[in-house]
């Protein structure tokens, strides 16, 4: 097996250590927080001299600043850093060239799963960076999860990451809003549910309401068919959501801000396509 330095030990790079070990690895650990490592130096571990101690560096951060200050002026000749902390797409792009400046190789993720999922079925990274690179080092990653390469761009593991994050959180504000709204008429969250699943489950799908593939395939021809279900009907039924929210004293600065979008599209003029014009809006703001 081979060994891994793991930097930053929080949440995420604690149990990616211990998942490691757990794989066989030999895991060394480093935290600007000594004290953090004892649990993993039990375990088997050893501490690091440095955050640059080894030739396979596997960070797990705040940002890409931590690892610039945990890294000090520390060379970095012949190293391969797999950064798998969130930041933003351009400074990823940054923080490749810092790297290959001082002689390593920078390898980006996104992992798509909570502390507790890393290592278990169904967990995957998105990775971005020089291919051959992480082929080397794929048998020692997989042990976090499934290996996911969207490409050689080291911005594009984030903007993958983020882009999931974005319909995660948007999604799940939403259910909770839907939660909210029926339980001020005395509906519980679990009486919601089943409804709630089934609409996931039929965006994602290929029915009639499979949006994600209608849109996707609509966006990708660079057309919005509307019809009978034109952008115009969906911003009056958005509209109507924001006074149900608004009547019943709820919050309602997210769905306030979906409904200003669907009518601005509308007032520049494409009321009558489809909702998928709505994008046009959103690469044009």
């Amino acid at each position: 097996m081979s060994e891994v330095t793991v930097v930053g030990l929080g949440p995420m790079g604690s149990k990616m250590a211990a998942t490691f070990l757990d794989a066989g690895h030999e895991v060394a650990v480093w935290n600007r927080t000594a004290s953090k490592a004892e649990p993993l130096l039990s375990r088997g571990a050893r501490r690091a001299a440095s955050a640059a101690d080894g030739e396979l560096l596997v960070v797990s951060q705040i940002s890409y600043q931590a690892m610039y200050d945990s890294l000090g002026d520390e060379r970095l000749d012949g190293k391969v850093v797999v950064n798998l902390s969130s930041d933003t797409p351009e400074r990823l792009r940054e923080a490749a060239r810092r790297v290959a400046g001082r002689g390593g190789t920078l390898i980006t993720g996104g992992v798509m799963v909570p502390p507790p999922g890393i290592g278990r079925p169904g967990a995957y990274t998105f990775y971005s960076g020089p291919k051959d690179v992480l082929d080397r080092h794929a048998a020692t990653l997989a042990a976090l999860g499934e290996i996911t390469y969207v490409g050689a761009d080291q911005g594009l593991a984030m903007m993958y990451y983020q882009a999931q994050l974005l319909m995660f959180w948007s999604s799940l504000t939403s259910l909770m809003h839907a939660q909210a709204l029926l339980g001020t008429s005395g509906v519980g969250p679990l009486e919601f549910l089943p409804y709630a699943r089934t609409l996931f489950a039929q965006l994602g799908g290929d029915g009639p309401m499979g949006y994600a593939k209608i849109l996707s395939e609509e966006i990708a021809a660079g057309r919005h068919p509307g019809g009978e279900n034109s952008l115009h009907m969906q911003a009056v039924g958005m509209g109507h959501v924001v006074e149900a929210l608004t009547d019943a004293g709820l919050e309602t600065t997210v769905p306030a801000a979906l409904k200003a979008l669907f009518d601005r599209a509308d007032a520049e003029g494409r009321g009558q396509e489809g909702i998928g014009t709505v994008i046009e809006s959103i690469r044009k703001p």
